[in-house]
């Protein structure tokens, strides 16, 4: 504001009339109250449910499959970090982006490395939610200010080795995640179609063992693969 069971085949999140759907995991019914009614006030963003548990988080995620989970870090059963590989299980397809009060390079490293597409802080603007929602949902990750390099550093510095051997349509793609690119200027500045280029960008990430562009741009420096 871990280890990964295997996941199914990646599934279509339900979006409602076009809009970005959400769950919101947060146990404080006040706080959960007030990021309702910020994004449900957006024409693109719709809470569809509100969990205040780990527990009910999973159960919820597998029924709505939402777009994106907006995850609390600490919650009554357990920690939100801990919960982001389960919940990618039970909806493949859906994207987890977590709140924290309080937060620091190594906690958004950890929520990288769990499959979280970003982490931001409670104490930043609600536009800055709504805008990471609607980044994470395109598949782009997102943290608050001073978070990422951090995050890239200290993932770098846990990474293993490469999974494969890149070809050179991929290594191009490597490079534009290191200039901060997301999937479709990806596809623009290689003059593919979306679809394409996403499907470098995942064949990148399997090669690489990452989880994330995150992470495969730190595993990519780590190698020596980016500058």
């Amino acid at each position: 504001m871990p280890s990964t069971p295997p996941t199914a085949p990646e599934t279509v999140p339900r979006t409602v009339g076009g809009r970005i759907t959400i769950l919101l995991v947060e146990d404080h019914d006040m706080v959960a109250e007030a990021l309702r009614i910020a994004l449900d006030r957006t024409d693109d963003l719709e809470v569809v449910g509100r969990s205040p548990s780990v527990r009910d988080a999973l159960a919820d995620t597998a029924r709505l499959r939402p777009d994106v989970v907006v995850l609390d870090r600490r919650l009554p059963d357990g920690d939100g970090i801990a919960a982001i590989a389960a919940l990618r299980t039970v909806a493949p397809g859906t994207r987890v982006l977590v709140l924290t009060g309080e937060g620091n390079p190594s906690v958004a490293a950890r929520v990288a490395e769990a499959g979280g597409s970003g982490l931001i802080l409670k104490v930043g603007n609600l536009r800055e939610l709504q805008d990471a929602v609607r980044l994470v949902a395109t598949g782009e990750v997102a943290f608050s200010s001073g978070l990422l390099s951090g995050a890239l550093d200290r993932l770098a510095g846990r990474a293993d080795g490469l999974g494969g051997t890149l070809t050179p349509r991929e290594r191009e793609a490597l490079g534009l995640l290191g200039e901060g690119l997301g999937t479709a200027e990806i596809g623009q500045r290689l003059g593919v179609a979306l679809n394409t280029a996403r499907n470098h960008v995942q064949r990148v990430l399997e090669k690489l063992g990452a989880r994330s562009q995150l992470e495969a741009v730190a595993v990519a420096r780590r190698e020596g693969l980016l500058p």
